[in-house]
């Protein structure tokens, strides 16, 4: 009953932060090019302190596992920080999208300075959450329905804010007067819903006790450099997901952007989104049991294979019509949700391997590498897009008839081959390094069991 209920208490937590955090690396730019309407000066200086910000805080994200790791409160290491990230987080998402009245200069300050801030209370959040749920089971399949309902909340969320951040912020935005207000007022609303879904986390979740050995030491800086480098299937599975991240990310970002500039219907954007969502969801559902049948090696090299047919089909599809569009979206989404959930369970599976060779369990400094990962990927992703809406013309373009082919071609080069690349070149990697198999990590649980480092 009590894995029953923490397999929902942790998947709910994660539709309000997904709404959010996609909201925010998603949307962003096309907040700042579209709605704000920066000059293309300001736009380079935006785009400039969006990667620097998320390469700051993707390196700062080790230094808060650390910190996870070292606490200790009669709530838990885990609990209090998710608390904390989930309040100042859902302030400054607010924050970014207010209208303060602010041009030039000015308005690039304030929003560096509350972009760095949501970064950093943002991975307090990220960190602390992500961190709990290795330590909720240690039976890969438990852990994969563990994650499977994570993901699908989490798609919940994400598709909530694709699908309705058109319809939603273009009511807001008529009804309170401007797209602006619509914007503050969609951002206030999913911060909303992400306290919810977080206060279901906090008081529903139960944490199994006197599973594994009371630590006594703290892990010091210097640790953290050496849980990391020291534990080599956490290297390759985080090379792996950073290439992936990369693809994903930049090919999401670039969705309103195509929908409006390139199919020459931006409404058709939320219908689009509504077909990935349900995708997605399907697949995150089918996983536990397709897995029962399937090594995780072949599953990654499967949906690979989905990955690659829909990115070709999606770049050849003409713009005229929404058949083979769908279908491309279909075979990328379930690829890639397949893939997100594999990541997932590959890094779970790094604590225990990193427990077993140093002796020492570091859940959060190994998590922390999921959101730095994600940061890094947003970083990069957030670059591509910027730089190519404004090489490309599409920044100065007011709708399709104003792209030229040759835009065009760069646009869906840069949303559709680069991701590509990236995202097979990270199966390949993964496909030579990764051992981590069902016998091995057997074989490394049991020795934990010998030494006494967990029960038997």
């Amino acid at each position: 009953m009590e894995i029953r209920r923490n397999r929902f208490t942790f998947g709910f937590g994660t539709v309000g932060r997904d709404m959010v955090y996609s909201m925010v690396s998603m949307y962003l730019i096309f907040y700042l090019t579209d709605i704000v309407e920066l000059s293309t000066a300001a736009l380079w200086w935006v785009t400039a302190v969006v990667f620097a910000a998320r390469v700051f805080d993707a390196f700062n994200d080790p230094v808060m596992g650390v910190i996870v790791d070292n606490t200790h409160t009669r709530f838990g290491k885990f609990k209090p920080w998710i608390a904390f990230g989930a309040v100042t987080a859902g302030i400054l998402t607010v924050l970014i999208f207010t209208d303060f009245g602010l041009e030039g200069a000015a308005y690039t300050a304030v929003f560096g300075i509350l972009y760095i801030l949501w970064g950093v209370c943002f991975t307090t959040n990220d960190i602390a959450y992500w961190s709990m749920m290795p330590s909720l089971s240690l039976d890969q399949k438990e852990r994969e329905k563990i994650g499977s309902a994570a993901r699908i909340f989490a798609n919940i969320g994400l598709f909530f804010v694709v699908a309705g951040i058109v319809p939603i912020t273009n009511a807001l935005g008529e009804a309170l007067g401007s797209m602006q207000k619509g914007y503050f007022a969609f951002s206030a609303m999913i911060v909303a819903i992400m306290w919810a879904g977080q206060c279901v986390t906090l008081f529903g979740v139960r944490e199994p006790s006197g599973v594994f050995r009371t630590e006594t030491q703290h892990t010091s800086l210097k640790g953290m450099v050496k849980v990391i480098f020291g534990n080599d299937q956490l290297l390759v599975t985080a090379v792996s997901m950073a290439l992936f991240m990369i693809g994903y990310t930049t090919t999401t970002s670039f969705g309103l952007y195509y929908f409006k500039y390139a199919y020459g219907d931006e409404g058709m954007y939320s219908v689009f989104a509504v077909i990935l969502g349900i995708s997605q969801i399907i697949a995150l559902l089918v996983f536990p049991v397709v897995s029962k049948f399937f090594e995780r090696k072949r599953l990654y090299a499967v949906s690979t294979a989905l990955v690659l047919a829909g990115y070709v089909i999606f770049f050849f599809a003409p713009t005229g019509t929404m058949a083979f569009i769908g279908v491309a979206g279909v075979l990328l989404f379930v690829g890639q949700a397949f893939i997100q959930l594999m990541m997932l369970m590959f890094l779970a599976d790094t604590v225990e391997y990193g427990f077993w060779k140093s002796g020492k369990r570091n859940d959060s400094v190994t998590f922390a590498l999921q959101p730095f990962i994600n940061k890094l990927g947003g970083a990069v992703a957030s670059g591509i897009v910027s730089v190519t809406v404004i090489i490309s013309g599409i920044k100065d373009a007011r709708s399709a008839a104003d792209v030229t082919p040759a835009g065009l071609f760069i646009m869906k080069t840069a949303m559709m081959v680069l991701p590509l690349l990236c995202i097979v070149a990270g199966f390949i990697f993964y496909s030579k390094k990764y051992k981590i198999d069902c016998r091995t990590y057997e074989k490394i649980l049991q020795d934990l069991k010998d030494r006494g480092d967990i029960e038997g």
